[in-house]
Formats: C-alpha cells, structure tokens, sequence
C-alpha cells in the first residue's frame, strides 16, 4: 500500500494582503497608535484558518520581491500602469513577514522573480516528489498550473466559501480542453492591471470563443486569414504583440530555488515571537486564539490627572487604600511589556451592598464625591423594556460596590432605587458612564432622572478616534492592558438557553458588574487629558455628553405607529407589486424570479440582449451585473427595465418598512422606540436602529406615503416638524466666504436658480426647471467634490458638457473653489480635518500615492467640515430646544431627528406658543455669517406635517 501524499500549502502573499485590505477598506482597523492593522490582520486570520483547518504538513509564503524581474526586461512597461501601492499595504508587508517568521514559515522570496514564480516552480518539484500542493491565492492566472497533485485554493471571502480547483473546475470555469489553454486566453485578452497589452478588441469571451476554435496563440495566428473586418485586422497587426504577452502570462517554473521538504515542514509557531508581535499590532482576539492568551502589552503611558482631595482620598466605604496601589501598579516605565491585567491577577476590592445598613453607608459616601462612575445590570439589552438586577458605583480606581435588586419584585426594586436618587438625582455629582444613554434609559423605567454633568466614555473615545471601535472590552484592552470578564462567563454563549442577568445570583454577579464601573472611571482618568490636549472638551461637554439627556428623552417617549393605515397600504402595495409583476413577465416572454440577479440577468441580457454584449458587465462570479446603477442607464433601453426598478422600490419599502414597522411597536405603551447611536458615524451625523428612520425613502411618492402612518399620539395632539433648509449649502457659504452664494442667501434668493443664472450665463427669470436641476446637483455634487464623470453620470449628459459646467461654475464662484483646495492642502499637512467646533476626521491616506484613496480622502476633506459642522447645529439645537422646553414646564415633546429635521409632538394648544421658539432655536443654533432658514410644518401625521 503506497504512503499517503504530504499537503503543501503555498501562500501568495501580496494577493492576499491586498485582498485583506480591501475587506477591511470600509472598516479600517485603527489600533492605539493610530495604524492601520486590518491588512495584516486579515493576511493572518487567512494563514491561521489555513493552518487550524487544513493542517499543512509543508507550508510556504511567497513574496515579490521590490527588484524588477525578467518581464521587465522583455517588455519594459510590464506594471508601468499599476497604481501605487497604498501606504497602508506598503506598511503591512513587512509586518506579515514578521508573522509568518514568527508562525516558524519560510518566507519564499527571490530578486528577478515574481511570487507566481516561486509557487509554480516549487509546486512542480514538490508534486514530482510526492506532494499534494494548494496554490492558496485569489488569482484566477494560477490556473494554468493545475494537474493532478496541483490545485487552486481560492480562499473564503465577503460570504463566499473557500473553492479548491481541479483540473476539471479549471476546464468548466475557462471553458476549455486543456489547462494550459489558460494562458493562451490570458495572452490575448492582456490584463490591465499589470499592462500586459493582449489584442486590441479581443475581451474574456472572444478570447475564449477564439481558443475554444483555434486551439492555442499560435494556430489564430496561422489561421488568421479566416477571421473577418476588425478582428482579422488587429489579430494580423499586433501578433507579436499577442505572443509577447501570452509570454508575460506564463507562470514559470525554472526559479533557482531548490525544494526543501524539511525547510517547509510545519512544527508550529514561536510563541514568543507571536506573542510579541500580537501585542505589538494590538490582535487580542487573534492571540487568545492561536495562543489562548491575550498578549502581554505595553500600556500607554497613564495619561497625568487631577488628584483628589486628601480628604476624598480617605473617602472608601471600607477604609481602604487600594486607589493608592493600582496608581503605583499602572505606573510602569513606558514600553515595557506587562502581564495583560484581568480581575483575577489585579489588586481590587469589589463588595456586594445587600443590606440596609450597606446601602446607606454607600449612598452617604457617594453624597461627598464630585463624580461617580456608575452601571446597571439589566433582564434584556432593549432599555426601554428591560428590568433593574442591580447598580454598580466606583469613586476609587480598585474599588467599586454592587447593589443587587430585585427584577421581579417592582415594589422592592422601586424601593432600593429610592435610596439612590438623592445621589443620582443630585445636580452637583457628575455621573460617569459607558455608554451611559442605556442606564439612564433604563433608570427612567423606574421614574428616576438622572441629573448633573453626565462622563460618557464611550463619547470620549468616538471624539478621539471617531473611526475606531468603542465598546468598553476593546478600549480597557487597548488603553488599560485590562482584559475584564466576558459577559458569556456568566450568562453562556448566545442561542437559546443563553441566561440574562436575572437568572443569577447577586454574589455571581458583583465582580463581573463592580468591575465595569471602575475599569470605566479608570478610563474616563484616560480619556480626558487626551480631550483636553486636542482641544475637544467643548464640543465633549457642551455637545455630545447633553445631548445624552436629549436622546433618552426621544427614545423614551417614541412615536405612534398607525398600524391599520400600514396594514391597509401593505395591501394596496401588494397588488401594485402583482400587477407589476404580470407586466415583467408579458414583456418578458415569460415567468422568473424577478429577485434572482441570475434569472434576471439571463432575461434581460441573454434573452432581450439589452446593451451591446461587449459592454455588459459581469461579477466576480460571473453572473449579469443587474445592480440598480447599471439598470438606471439602461431604464430608456426598455420598458422593462424601469417596471423591475419600479418592484425592487415597492417590494423594499414593503418588507423594510411598511411590514416592519408594527412589529417593532412595544407592548407597554403602543408607541415604536428607535435607538439613536451617537458613536456610529464618522463626520458626526446621528444614525438610528430598530427601527432605522434615518433610511425613509421620501423622494419617491410611495416613499413618502410611509410618513402618514407616523401620527399625533392621539386627537387633542398635532405633530410639528421643523426642517433646515440648505444647511449644508449654507455652510459653505459662510466657510469659503463666497460673496455670490452669501448674497443670495441673506436675499432669500433660491440658490439652485440663482447657481443656474450664474453657471448658464442667463437672467434668473430666464432659468427654466432643466437648467435649475443641473444647477440643483452641481450645488450639492460639488460639497461631495463630485468630479465631471460624476456629474455626468448623475445628470445623464457627455462627460465634456458636464466638465463645462464644473468650470463655468468655479468660474462664477471662485472663493468656492479656493476652499476646496485650502481644505485638501490643510488635511495633507496635518492628516485631519475640523468642524468649526473642532469635531476631527482622520484622513490617513491624504498624502497617499494610490490615486483612488487618495481622491477619496480629498473628497473627505472638503465634505467632513461641512457635514460635521451640520451635525454640531442640530446637535445644539436640540439641546437648546429640550432645555427651553422643560425650562417652561411644557408638554411638547421632541420625539424624532431625520438628517436636518426635528419631529415634535405637540398639545394643540401650544402649537403657537412652541412653533416660533423652535424656530428660533434652530436659526441661531450656532450663528454663521449666513441666516439659516427653517422651514415649518403642522399636521396630523408626519407627511402632513412635512
């Protein structure tokens, strides 16, 4: 019986970094130091899926190298198109060497060749010599060495499964009869990535209906006196140019390197060298995986803070001076790793506050301190339904007291809450909270309101890196060195026999809940000299910590859902979406599953041949490309094509909202309770879940219908909503100081007519609507620094005309333009831009040599001031308008915030009083040196009131 073959497994590097990066492109993983891991991580998390699930007896990495190879010297523009490579790769290469040294990986790396080289020669010698070998790459060109013992492993991605490709998945995907007929295909088609020129006019599928006929390069060449018009003609001019870049196409297999079995053999990491590396980049779920471990770290240096009053210093319930020794223990010289701390190797004294006589000595203490850190243990995550288990406070780093109550005993749990208010309700206290907008939600529940100046930790980091992640477990990790207790240990994983709180006894929980109180004091100590350096305390405590109280309010109060009107439009919509239906299939010839891209493609692109069949696009897959960008183009190629973008609008606005939304109306009160996330978005902007409203689609008349079934909350109420007017137009008004944009604002001028009479050169009573909607999109394209393809795309007009009126435009408002380039040139010399409160956006590729990111970066620059600033106005305004509203004892209430609109409900008889207030607020929110408009509008439902 022969011996099984050995598994080698040989990794493209570059290929799988970049796609690493670009997975994390939307998500950027920014650590404490302000890097960008999430290519290297991503290229490890490949190499330990690999390594955990395939089990490798023989593994190697493959590296280019940064000297040129042999297709630069047969052809000296081999590449020269390719963009730069972006920073945040050219940084993460290195660190995946160092990885894959530390796994005990050889890195495979050789001047003059390329990866695809290195991997094609050692698969070769390693198949002769008995070996299973997976080429684990994206790249479709290794295709051309599958055999037998030699396959493609395409890794997982975006949802796709790992694919492993045989000789046969290679002949079906190519379409061919032998593998090597892989690189004929590539020659003729080229590539543009790596400028490999092929054959003019000759794409993928010509390509292959080409070889599938001739066999090989060389017998089209010798046959190309049978092809006709164009095709003959390019095929008989650039034939060398065909051969030359079949010859670029071809993965060699003659590399100097020899195979080493031993040198390959998989044995395992250093976990020294892992360790290191791991704390280093900051991987933390990465190393408790591969190690079992979170790594040792270097903790930032603790930031000096204000000491307390000797008489404070004395102030712990037991007498107790650990605050003292976990200041010395933090206290570490800079840069010398530490043990990860965790509770169960930490100095702390954490008490279970179950008596009486406990829980007055505790509220007597925290009645002499100037802030708290606090928490509470809740039966669900909803705060609007969940019940108290119990309260956690801390004053003193190390020390921190839990007071269990009751869940389901309302009348004792209601009073042990009593106990606390004068603490909770005293306005001199500070309350310092994670995420803090959860427990005052749910201490409202008991009828309690929090007072006094509010510490949000989890505000505090999202001002400070608004594109990091801010839950508390990352941010002790990451600042502290801190690993705190999962919540799992105590409630199991998720599913359904995962327990709640309630579940528990009050001993089980006192650690877990006296710990996140005092590692979130320890991380407010953190945080705030940091705010103070960067300037960001205003905006932290006039801004983003009220407006706390704002939205807790918005959430706690809800809004009424009249479920019968959406009952009634889901009806209607449903037999708009039949009768629909029945025309697509008319027109089609046919019945299919009009939501399947692939039943859909076949229809319109193979069976009604829409578009010219060289220009349909296709994905990664290989399917038709039925997207709702590539169908808008081809809306006046066929009536078809507008009634499925007609059903893709219906049928989402149908199970998005209209059959949702009664779903999410809560028992208790019959009102719907959305979340608002304060910590989500980049450039300041709310966003809001469970519901999201921020999404309601209101440009469309089906749209709009949604907002009628927002109501008053009964007969003797009206709804008030008050909506910004061009508040993003207007910022850049007042930001680039053009006097033409200024003027007509402050003249009450309608700026899209008057941008039209200045961009078309014609009086403003000459301008017709098609002019003003071209005005209208050049107004708001150019705050997104839209770019002619852009504007040409949008308004559906030659991209030549559509770069006229980018010119006639910065030609009529130049100071518009100066801004732009100031804010591009200010972002590249300090990597960030600034609201006019100082909201900050963090723009690390500005000085990229990549064109794409840095275009992206640039178009940042010029839209985060002004979007953030929008941002900053409401916010106020909504503080403003709270404060004036409770201030007079009124029942209006604030109940929603879209964008730039603000919902009220309101008694009748204060519409009047309130209306012109409200306005008021919001003009001179945060005053600029143009007048903000607020339009204004009372109804029984929100459309009417819109």
């Amino acid at each position: 019986m022969s011996e099984p073959r050995k598994k080698l497994f040989l990794l493209d590097a570059l290929a799988l970094i970049y796609r690493a990066h670009f997975a994390f492109s939307k998500n950027p993983r920014i650590n404490s130091k302000g890097m960008n891991t999430g290519a290297a991580l991503g290229f490890t998390n490949t190499l330990v899926e690999v390594l955990q699930k395939e089990k490798p007896t023989h593994i190697g990495v493959a590296f280019d190298s940064a000297a040129k190879t042999f297709r630069h010297d047969n052809f000296a523009e081999y590449k020269a198109n390719r963009q730069a490579q972006p920073e945040d790769i050219s940084l993460a290469i290195p660190y995946c060497k160092k990885i894959v040294e530390a796994f005990n990986i050889p890195v495979l790396i050789l001047d003059g060749y390329e990866a695809d080289d290195i991997i094609g020669t050692l698969a070769c010698k390693a198949e002769k010599a008995g070996f299973d070998v997976y080429m684990m790459t994206p790249d479709k060109d290794y295709c051309q060495l599958v055999n037998e013992h030699i396959f493609l492993y395409k890794p997982a991605f975006l949802g796709n499964a790992v694919e492993v490709w045989d000789v046969q998945k290679v002949l079906e995907k190519w379409e061919i009869e032998r593998v090597e007929q892989v690189i004929d295909i590539l020659g003729l088609q080229g590539d543009a990535v790596d400028n490999i020129p092929g054959i003019p006019g000759i794409g993928e599928k010509t390509a292959k209906s080409l070889i599938q006929k001739y066999g090989s390069v060389e017998n089209l060449l010798a046959h190309s006196g049978e092809l006709k018009g164009k095709q003959k003609e390019n095929v008989e001019t650039y034939a060398e140019q065909g051969l030359m870049s079949k010859e670029l196409a071809t993965i060699h297999c003659d590399v100097p390197l020899p195979f080493d079995p031993e040198a390959l053999h998989y044995d395992g990491p250093n976990e020294e060298q892992l360790t290191e590396l791991f704390a280093e980049l900051e991987f933390r779920q990465l190393s408790q995986r591969v190690l079992g471990h979170t790594p040792a770290a270097a903790p930032a240096k603790p930031a000096a803070r204000k000491g307390k009053p000797a008489d404070q210093q004395q102030t712990s319930l037991f007498d107790l001076q650990v605050s003292t020794e976990v200041a010395v223990a933090e206290e570490t010289a800079e840069g010398i790793a530490q043990p990860v701390q965790n509770i169960r190797n930490t100095l702390h004294d954490y008490y279970l506050i179950n008596t009486p006589e406990l829980r007055k000595s505790l509220v007597g203490y925290l009645l002499q301190q100037q802030e708290i850190s606090f928490d509470t243990e809740t039966t669900s995550i909803d705060p609007i339904t969940a019940r108290l288990v119990g309260m956690s406070f801390s004053y003193l780093p190390g020390e921190a007291y839990y007071v269990p109550v009751p869940p389901d005993d309302r009348q004792e749990a209601q009073r042990i809450i009593d106990e606390f208010r004068p603490v909770l309700e005293h306005e001199g206290i500070a309350k310092i909270g994670q995420n803090i907008k959860y427990d005052i939600l749910v201490l409202k529940n008991y009828n309690l309101e929090i007072a006094g100046p509010v510490f949000d930790t989890m505000l505090a980091h999202y001002l400070l890196e608004p594109e990091m992640r801010h839950n508390m477990d990352v941010l002790s990790e990451t600042y502290l060195n801190y690993h705190p207790v999962p919540i799992t240990d105590l409630i199991g994983p998720k599913g359904k026999n995962q327990k709640t709180m309630g579940d528990l006894a009050p001993e089980d929980i006192k650690d877990y809940a006296c710990e996140d109180a005092d590692v979130t004091l320890r991380l407010k100590n953190y945080f705030e000299p940091l705010l103070q350096e960067q300037k960001l305390m205003k905006l932290f405590n006039e801004v983003e910590n009220p407006l706390v109280q704002v939205l807790a309010d918005i959430e706690k109060e809800g809004i009424t859902i009249d479920a019968n009107a959406l009952a009634d439009f889901s009806l209607q919509l449903e037999g708009e979406i039949r009768k629909i239906e029945d025309q697509i299939y008319t027109l089609a010839g046919e019945q299919f599953n009009i939501g399947s891209p692939k039943q859909l493609g076949e229809v319109l692109f193979d069976k009604l041949e829409l578009q010219g069949k060289s220009k349909v696009k296709k994905t990664k897959t290989g399917q038709h490309a039925t997207g709702e960008e590539i169908l808008s183009k081809l809306a006046g190629e066929h009536e078809i094509v507008r009634l499925i973008l007609d059903h893709r609008q219906l049928t989402k606005l149908k199970s998005t909202y209209v059959d949702t939304l009664p779903q999410l109306v809560c028992a208790q009160d019959g009102r719907v309770h959305t979340s608002f996330n304060q910590a989500v978005t980049a450039t300041g902007r709310l966003s809001s879940t469970n519901p999201n409203l921020q999404n309601i689609p209101i440009r469309t008349e089906r749209g709009r219908e949604i907002r009628k079934a927002f109501v008053a909350r009964d007969s003797k109420h009206l709804l008030i909503s008050a909506d910004y007017s061009q508040i993003e137009l207007r910022i850049m008004a007042d930001f680039s100081g053009d006097p033409t944009m200024k003027e007509a604002f402050r003249n009450g001028l309608d700026i899209h007519a008057s941008t039209a009479s200045k961009v078309f050169h014609v009086p403003l009573d000459m301008v017709d609507s098609e002019m003003r909607r071209k005005a209208k999109t050049i107004n708001f394209g150019i705050i997104y620094g839209i770019s002619a393809f852009g504007l040409a795309e949008r308004l559906n007009i030659p991209r030549r005309e559509a770069a006229d009126i980018i010119e006639a435009y910065f030609a009529e408002f130049p100071a518009v333009k100066e801004y732009m380039d100031n804010a591009i040139q200010k972002a590249r010399e300090q990597e960030y831009v600034e609201t006019l409160l100082g909201r900050r956006r963090y723009l690390r590729d500005i000085n990229s040599r990549n064109q794409n990111m840095r275009g992206f970066a640039e178009r940042n620059a010029i839209n985060a001031p002004i979007q953030g600033t929008a941002a900053d106005i409401i916010k106020i305004a909504m503080i403003n308008i709270r404060d004036y509203l409770k201030h007079e004892k009124l029942q209006t209430r604030m109940i929603l915030q879209v964008h730039d609109e603000l919902l009220f409900d309101a008694p009748k008889d204060e519409v009047e009083i309130v209306t012109p207030k409200i306005v008021e607020l919001m003009t001179n929110a945060l005053p600029l040196s143009v007048p903000m408009e607020v339009g204004l509008g009372v109804g029984q439902n929100w459309l009417e009131a819109h």
